[in-house]
């Protein structure tokens, strides 16, 4: 593919995808135009003692101090990702980091009284020179990229898609921001549909604020980290294939569910982690990756006592939900995904 790198018009385009990938940005357009002169006179100026006593005052509306410790390296980017959380009048304290991986790591906080619930989770993606990102291809293929506030990019958008392609600092930002959201997103469309998912409550620049499962004294943890009764198993393991299924009633796969991705908590499961989740219809290699999916599922429900036959499941809901004409499928997709589309080591976070 050639392109037309004198083109200005692109240049201009660039800033555009700038600012739609950075929440944080001013509007470059307001700055070359500079500030408009205001036909009114100006107002007095009001004396320093005012101004430093207001200056105090907005500092103690805004101080943002936390009940956890962060490490030297971590301090920074907690409180920067986490204070608009704080701002908005979602979370009051943050009380503890829950678990960390190679991508993010996820904290527990006080919710603000306004919210309705005591804790929240807080998953906040840490910084490109703090993380090492797996490599993510084989998910993206067949998906699309999307913006800070969740719009699909054009594909035909040759200056996102070369950025993405030479992983030059705009295009590392795009592709986080796209694989933050998709998460955001998958969390919003399956709750919705009574999936066994955290509900979500805010996206920011780098973080997810979502439902938290456990008390203050302990988090829910994984099935990886439980040992279930047989009789326990039994259901647990059909609640796991509903969701497995009702994922696929919407043409979405989790790409990456295992014992590691399911946190267990009063005898209820509770599905996480969708960052990497794959369209089951435009993916290419959809079908291995759910067939790995159930697999890891069924073998961990296996060691409890729960029978099943991984590949007879496999084929089953391939067969029913996924291998029809595409006129059939545009009826299973998130239906904002599909409006848009016409404009190894678990990670355990």
């Amino acid at each position: 593919m050639n392109y037309n790198t004198n083109d200005t018009n692109d240049f201009d385009r660039y800033d555009e995808y700038e600012d739609q990938f950075d929440p944080n940005s001013n509007s470059r357009q307001s700055r070359r135009q500079g500030k408009h002169k205001s036909s009114r006179a100006p107002k007095p100026a009001l004396p320093q003692e005012s101004l430093n006593d207001l200056a105090e005052i907005l500092d103690l509306e805004n101080e943002f101090n936390i009940t956890y410790q962060p490490s030297r390296y971590e301090a920074g980017w907690l409180v920067d990702t986490l204070r608009p959380f704080y701002e908005q009048a979602l979370i009051a304290d943050v009380l503890a980091l829950v678990r960390g991986g190679k991508e993010a790591t996820v904290y527990c906080c006080e919710a603000h009284p306004s919210v309705g619930l005591p804790l929240l989770a807080a998953k906040v993606y840490r910084p490109r020179k703090f993380r090492s990102l797996r490599n993510d291809a084989a998910y993206r293929e067949g998906r699309q990229i999307l913006t800070s506030e969740g719009r699909a990019v054009k594909n035909n958008d040759h200056r996102v898609m070369r950025a993405i392609g030479k992983k030059s600092a705009f295009g590392i930002e795009v592709a986080q921001t796209s694989w933050l959201m998709y998460e955001f997103k998958t969390l919003q469309a399956l709750h919705a549909m009574g999936a066994a998912v955290p509900k979500p409550v805010a996206v920011g620049e780098h973080g997810v604020l979502m439902g938290y499962y456990g008390d203050a004294e302990m988090p829910a943890p994984t099935l990886s980290e439980v040992r279930l009764d047989r009789d326990e198993a039994v259901p647990l393991l059909a609640e796991t294939l509903r969701n497995v299924e009702l994922m696929l009633s919407r043409g979405l796969i989790h790409g990456d569910l295992s014992a590691y991705n399911i946190l267990y908590w009063e005898g209820q499961i509770v599905l996480i982690d969708f960052p990497q989740v794959i369209n089951s219809h435009s993916n290419p290699q959809s079908y291995q990756i759910l067939r790995r999916d159930v697999t890891r599922v069924c073998e961990y429900f296996q060691r409890q006592g729960a029978p099943s036959d991984p590949a007879q499941i496999t084929d089953r809901l391939w067969a029913e939900y996924v291998n029809m004409s595409p006129a059939d499928w545009l009826d299973v997709l998130p239906d904002d995904l599909d409006e848009d589309s016409d404009e190894d080591e678990r990670a355990a976070s």
